[in-house]
């Protein structure tokens, strides 16, 4: 039995974690479910979008299951996501994007690893006013944190049994921050013979993953840079429906989807349950639980490839639920295979 932290969020967030835990379930796994809840709609009764008992259930438990929570645009309220991994020290953020046959997309096979730090950069939140027409951000980049998340880029390789992974940066203009991301991933790198190692500028990666996406393996990125090239790697597999995501620490991982909450569809049953059912798969690989990992995966993509469920995001006319449920029978299935 595993006692992980589950945070419904806001938006859409509690439908599709209901449909998360209902494909979960079926796989067999044990999990005993603490609800811990975190959200703009929690404000009123507890005064903040991330209560203390939230942290504190994910310190006890050290995984989390997490559906989206709004963030405002521009005031308001810092977004819940980063306070969460400055709390945590989520240093990891995993951001993998592999195509789903039955997904329309304009590339096949797409099989990408985005590893973003996930603690400093621009994401820090070190700014100022210095004039009613003037403001000012602070770009922090250490070594430390560059050469942990370059190592765990290179591990994951390692583990994965990928081949090369691509440090991405913008060090001929930041030549002091990237420049320091870059000479560190340079330093990690030399203990990793066995995978090939390359450096590119973060313009002519959007322009390479555009144009010839089948070149590259895993990528790590600096903070800001990593936000943007995972947003971009979910849209060559169909957008951010399909995305998954885990924040990984040294005591505790998060994982979520990476959409946002979607507040005009809250309460529809619509919305698109595969993103943090995937980010589900990389929790339970997390957990050691990797034939049931490899199950849930395949059942979702045998789902989505068969057309037995989709969302209207997919195309389809299928409801929340429908979808979850539909994985869920299709794991009945898979089971005689998987755990024969």
């Amino acid at each position: 039995m595993y006692n992980i932290t589950l945070i419904p969020g806001d938006g859409i967030g509690p439908e599709i974690c209901e449909a998360a835990c209902v494909a979960i379930e079926a796989t067999g796994v044990k999990i005993n479910w603490e609800i811990a809840n975190a959200g703009a709609d929690f404000i009123e009764t507890d005064g903040t979008p991330l209560p203390q008992k939230v942290i504190n259930s994910i310190k006890k438990n050290k995984i989390a299951l997490k559906g989206p929570v709004t963030t405002p645009i521009g005031t308001g309220f810092r977004s819940v996501n980063v306070a969460l991994r400055k709390n945590l020290n989520l240093y990891a953020n995993l951001r993998p994007a592999k195509t789903i046959p039955g997904i329309k997309s304009r590339y096949d096979n797409i099989d990408l690893i985005i590893v973003r730090e996930n603690t400093e950069d621009l994401y820090a939140g070190i700014e100022r006013q210095i004039d009613e027409n003037t403001a000012e951000s602070i770009k922090i980049i250490t070594r430390e944190a560059s050469e942990r998340i370059v190592k765990y880029a290179f591990d994951y390789a390692v583990n994965e049994n990928r081949k090369k992974v691509t440090a991405v940066t913008k060090a001929n203009i930041c030549k002091l921050t990237d420049g320091l991301f870059l000479d560190a991933a340079k330093n990690i790198a030399k203990k990793y013979p066995q995978i090939e190692y390359e450096e590119i500028l973060i313009d002519n990666m959007c322009m390479q993953l555009v144009q010839q996406p089948e070149n590259y393996d895993v990528l790590v990125l600096p903070n800001l840079y990593g936000d943007i090239i995972s947003d971009l790697a979910a849209g060559l597999i169909g957008g951010l429906g399909v995305a998954p995501g885990a924040n990984i620490g040294e005591d505790a991982a998060i994982f979520e989807a990476v959409h946002g909450s979607s507040p005009t569809l809250k309460g529809l049953n619509k919305a698109n349950p595969t993103a943090l059912i995937l980010s589900a798969v990389l929790m339970l690989k997390h957990i050691g639980e990797n034939q049931t990992a490899q199950m849930l995966q395949q059942a979702v993509e045998n789902v989505i490839r068969e057309g037995k469920a989709k969302t209207f995001d997919l195309g389809g006319k299928s409801s929340t639920m429908e979808m979850a449920e539909a994985i869920a029978e299709e794991i009945k299935q898979l089971k005689t295979c998987f755990l024969s």
